[in-house]
């Protein structure tokens, strides 16, 4: 819905950085699986092989340059963590490093992560919808 906003180069950092997260919790599930191969297709790129032994983190998120694309990736990373219903302390941690980095306040990410939840709810209730 909003990844499309992003250039080219945002993209894949976008895409590096959703694969961390999705691991950082060390259970890479389904629901996270099909919302990556989701966000592929919505921003028309190739799915990566993700390495995590070479991920950086500052160096991935000095990829993403205005505040929209910030804001994008924010939400959408927390759409991610809220997909299995589980926010993880580890999670958190890195949400909390990436809000940090993009000069997010602490309020404001929690209004970013109740829409992250709803919008996961809403994901969820409508792969219902087309599987009947």
């Amino acid at each position: 819905m909003l990844l499309m906003r992003l250039k080219a180069g945002e993209k894949f950092a976008f895409l590096k950085l959703a694969y961390y997260v999705a691991n950082i919790d060390g259970e890479f599930d389904e629901e996270e699986k099909d919302i990556i191969k989701e966000y592929c297709a919505e921003m028309g790129i190739d799915n990566i092989e993700h390495d995590g032994s070479n991920f950086v983190l500052s160096d991935v998120l000095s990829d993403i340059k205005t505040e929209q694309s910030q804001i994008i990736v924010l939400l959408e990373l927390l759409i991610l963590v809220h997909s299995d219903d589980k926010y993880h302390r580890f999670e958190h941690k890195i949400i909390d490093e990436i809000a940090a980095a993009f000069s997010i306040s602490k309020n404001r990410l929690e209004i970013y992560s109740q829409w992250g939840k709803m919008t996961s709810a809403l994901y969820s209730q409508g792969k219902l919808f087309l599987e009947n």
